[in-house]
């Protein structure tokens, strides 16, 4: 494992439980698919975690050998404990990065991490969308073209409530006219955090190429640099539940 960027897949799990539909597409969870396909890479080992194990799959020792962490949730976002939203945040900020994926957008650790609502309008009608890519040098866009498309997705639309993106890769459209910021990327504390779109869970999405592209990028993109970690929850100022607030 020497030199490879550790991952953790984090999901809920409760759809995939509960709805034979969600079932039959990932038979191994969302996260078991995930985690395969980052997995098959040379530069990549791969674990996964769940909500409904012991403190959430996310332990101290488990959050210690994670470079990137990647987040999927929908149905139980009040489910999190705040305790571990706080462990999660401690560690993104002394340089652990997270990857948060469609619904995500919800979760109190995005929400944390913002400082803001992250409302938007939606509409699930398995309309084709295309991600335009807007920062074709940023290294989360390596290896693709000028856009791609995916058949069948749950919209999202703006306004989409986040604070103004250090960068912003990927901007989708929609077959209903909408537009929404699909791709994008901030530096939190020695963090990095990355926000992507897609990824409803009764669609197939995960198997897509160009999806499974940019999560790879991303992971390369939001590792930590070499080299020991900057405490920060040791700085006087740092409260762990006030450092980011969000708004109910």
């Amino acid at each position: 494992m020497a030199g490879k960027i550790r991952v953790t897949v984090w999901n809920e799990f409760r759809h995939e439980k509960t709805d034979k539909v969600v079932a039959d597409v990932y038979p191994e969870g969302i996260h078991g698919q995930i985690a395969s396909f980052l997995g098959a890479e040379e530069d990549i080992v791969t674990r996964t975690a769940t909500l409904d194990e012991a403190e959430h799959g996310l332990t101290e020792e488990v959050l210690d050998e994670t470079d990137v962490l990647i987040w999927w949730g929908h149905m139980a976002h009040g489910e999190v404990k705040d305790e571990i939203v706080d462990r999660v945040q401690k560690r993104i900020l002394n340089g652990m990065g997270l990857i948060v994926l469609h619904s995500g957008h919800f979760s109190k650790i995005f929400r944390r991490m913002m400082g803001s609502n992250c409302s938007l309008k939606w509409r699930e009608a398995g309309e084709r969308e295309r991600l335009w890519v807007v920062d074709p040098g940023h290294p989360i866009a390596a290896g693709l073209g000028e856009f791609f498309e995916i058949p069948h997705v749950e919209m999202y639309g703006e306004l989409f409530d986040i604070p103004k993106p250090d960068a912003t890769v990927f901007i989708s459209w929609f077959q209903g006219g909408e537009v929404f910021r699909s791709g994008v990327a901030y530096h939190r504390g020695k963090g990095k955090v990355f926000y992507f779109r897609p990824g409803h869970e009764t669609f197939p999405i995960y198997y897509q190429a160009e999806v499974q592209q940019v999560l790879k990028n991303a992971v390369r993109w939001a590792a930590p640099v070499a080299g020991p970690y900057t405490d920060l929850s040791r700085a006087p100022n740092y409260k762990a539940n006030e450092t980011f607030t969000v708004s109910e």
